[in-house]
């Protein structure tokens, strides 16, 4: 940021602070330790040089700022110790994206482009034997619980305006084919109805779904769902990290990004790999 342009801002941010909070120019002063003439001069509309280290803080905490905010360096006017109070939480997570807190935040971020990397296929994406067979085992959601969550979240996507990108490991949609890994288990006409249907949902999807495989043995994610700009969830199991700071967002966001354009496989062409790995 240039010189001029970082001083009006920080002009402008002090005077804003001011108002909000009701305090004069000679009560700044007197909170900061100088002479009101100092202020009236940071306040003037020709002043091109930034005051001291010392001044600033001694103004931002004065104002109940951040010196960061003030000085134009983010968008956040909380002290540092609130943002890190805000922006990361911790949230109780089931063990897949099938529950209310991950349907809650699709909610939330309505008209904004979601992100996914799932844990390890997508419910939306799974038939109701699929998902009978997975959670079958799992204490804290039935089948039938799982499978009201998924249909929720479909409808979520087919309303106007959806925007879904979601990217999962190659290897794991070829171990699902070959019922390998993972997938063990599973009766071969249950898992060949599975990709079917996947396939099937990524062609009728599209665009408003666009899936993308990449190749894990070259680059690697965690499972992370980014809601538009609002909030990222990195999910480690029993809790999600809940981030909604804005470069802690677009730094996920960056990273989901990156995974699309190291892609093996396009969203356009999914429907068409996912069908080929039956006849692998």
């Amino acid at each position: 940021m240039q010189k001029e342009m970082r001083a009006s801002l920080f002009r402008s941010r002090l005077a804003q602070r001011l108002n909000e909070r009701g305090i004069s120019r000679s009560g700044l002063a007197r909170q900061a330790g100088v002479d009101r003439s100092t202020i009236a001069q940071l306040l003037a509309g020709d002043e091109l040089r930034m005051p001291n280290a010392h001044l600033v803080a001694e103004c931002a905490a004065a104002l109940g700022v951040s010196v960061d905010w003030l000085l134009g360096l983010s968008d956040r006017p909380e002290s540092a110790a609130e943002v890190l109070s805000t922006s990361l939480r911790m949230e109780t997570a089931a063990r897949t994206p099938s529950d209310d807190q991950i349907l809650a935040w699709h909610q939330e971020a309505a008209g904004s482009k979601i992100r996914h990397v799932p844990a390890t296929l997508p419910d939306m994406l799974k038939t109701e034997a699929l998902l009978d067979w997975e959670y079958a085992a799992f204490l804290d959601k039935t089948p039938s619980q799982a499978r009201e969550t998924m249909r929720d979240t479909i409808n979520w996507m087919q309303a106007p305006g959806s925007d879904y990108e979601i990217c999962v490991p190659i290897d794991l949609v070829r171990a699902l084919a070959q019922g390998e890994g993972y997938w063990q288990g599973i009766d071969p006409e249950t898992r060949r109805a599975q990709v079917e249907f996947m396939a099937g949902r990524c062609a009728e999807l599209y665009p408003s779904l666009r899936l993308y495989m990449y190749d894990s043995r070259k680059v690697f994610s965690a499972p992370i769902t980014v809601f538009g700009r609002l909030l990222a969830a990195v999910y480690v199991g029993q809790v999600y990290l809940v981030y909604r700071e804005s470069r802690q967002v677009q730094a996920l966001t960056e990273h989901f990004d990156g995974l699309v354009r190291e892609a093996a496989v396009e969203a356009r062409g999914a429907a068409r790999t996912i069908r080929g790995f039956l006849r692998d």
